[in-house]
């Protein structure tokens, strides 16, 4: 766990670590799309959310409550451990247990975090490492869970095809079913700050803003607040938390594949004062040799390609080189020479 013991802690932290505590505004008139799975419309209201916001909520989704509440445990179960033992899984290279430190870019937040990789394929000593030292039950509950929400996300990815009107239904699918496909797994625990409140300072950040740069993000969180997504009036909204729900990403790679009308959106996590709150992440991302450019099956005859022709390992590189708020996709326009 992150704990801080006092005040004068806390404001070390602040300013060795540049983690300053933010303003927030909000848009309470705004609604976040939600879409259940199984509606005769859901390919239409999927295209019209991903263009809209980059974002929507998933509801009769199919993946059973039992394999979340389970997950959620063994999560929980983990993050009580004495930061002794949690440190053996670490630091993250980039799987393993981190603390603080979000990737090696001087990006920090309010947040400890396990990140797994999900391709069997991908030689992860720290992965294994994870599963070694937790019982059984934890590798179960991993596997059961994260099994179910790819079985989910091949459904919603061929569902964004089919309402985008592409004959080839598996366009996107198929990159994350690929047995090469790079995707990864993540625990984010945001411990509560009680000593915020006292400080009268604004938030905490517990994941600074940023866009996902895979194909498509799957998140699951408790019952405590603190995501939000940017909307295009500049403002932020904040998500309602649903633990009986998912909440879909675009990323930066499907942004790019779909010319720009599916939004990848920017989002970030405030802290709590009082709640810890628990989030997994399911990233589904392309093999690393895969061509990533827009579909010519979406591009009309006087249209333009927006961006440039990259393999995903090439922007995986460059996105891990880059600092969490910038605009990774920038280098990649094609109006950028």
């Amino acid at each position: 766990m992150v704990v801080l013991s006092h005040q004068t802690t806390l404001n070390q932290f602040f300013l060795v670590n540049s983690c300053k505590p933010i303003t927030t505004t909000t848009t309470l008139s705004t609604k976040i799309p939600e879409v259940n799975l199984f509606d005769p419309e859901a390919k239409t209201l999927i295209v019209k959310a991903c263009q809209e916001f980059g974002f929507f909520k998933l509801v009769n989704h199919g993946v059973p409550m039992e394999y979340m509440t389970n997950l959620e445990n063994e999560a929980h179960r983990f993050f009580k451990k004495p930061q002794s033992e949690k440190d053996r899984t670490g630091p993250p290279d980039p799987f393993g247990y981190g603390s603080k430190r979000i990737g090696s870019n001087g990006d920090v937040g309010w947040v400890e975090y396990l990140l797994i990789t999900t391709n069997p394929d991908v030689i992860s000593p720290k992965s294994h490492f994870i599963f070694q030292q937790n019982p059984q039950n934890f590798r179960y509950a991993v596997e059961g869970y994260v099994g179910a929400v790819k079985r989910m996300c091949y459904e919603v990815l061929e569902l964004m095809a089919d309402g985008l009107g592409i004959k080839q239904r598996n366009v996107f699918s198929r990159l994350v079913k690929d047995e090469k496909s790079d995707s990864c797994f993540r625990l984010n625990h945001y411990p509560p700050c009680p000593e915020v409140e006292a400080l009268n300072r604004g938030n905490l950040v517990g994941f600074g803003e940023h866009t996902d740069p895979q194909i498509i993000s799957v998140l699951r969180s408790n019952t405590t607040s603190g995501l939000q997504i940017y909307l295009r009036d500049g403002s932020w909204l904040s998500v309602p938390p649903d633990h009986t729900s998912f909440f879909i990403n675009v990323g930066d790679t499907l942004q790019v594949m779909t010319n720009g009308r599916f939004k990848s959106v920017k989002h970030r996590v405030l802290a709590d004062t009082t709640k810890s709150r628990l989030s997994m992440i399911y990233f589904g991302g392309p093999p690393l040799s895969a061509k990533i450019a827009p579909l010519p099956s979406l591009l009309s005859t006087q249209e333009e390609s927006l961006y440039k022709e990259f393999t995903w390992c090439e922007y995986k590189k460059a996105a891990y080189n880059s600092r969490l708020g910038d605009n990774r996709l920038k280098p990649f326009e094609k109006s950028s020479g």
